[in-house]
């Protein structure tokens, strides 16, 4: 993969990170699933992810990023 450095900065290509404070358009999730990185096959945390987005969802669309393998458990 060829690299290409620019020479300017992200501010100056017109991003920003918004406050917390700001709206929002949609929200993005990545589903945890990797058990080196989870406990227990990622099942607590993965529970958790579902609540959160279900909470969020009341107010805000909210899009799950999910592999292919896990695709059944996320739904």
């Amino acid at each position: 993969m060829a690299k290409r450095i620019i020479g300017t900065t992200p501010k100056e290509d017109g991003f920003r990170m918004p406050g917390e404070f700001e709206a929002q358009d949609q929200i993005f999730m990545i589903w945890p699933e990797r058990p080196d990185n989870w406990r227990d096959g990622a099942k607590p945390v993965q529970i958790a992810f579902t609540n959160v987005a279900k909470a969020i969802s009341r107010f805000t669309p909210v899009t799950m990023l999910v592999s292919q393998s896990q695709y059944q458990n996320a739904r």
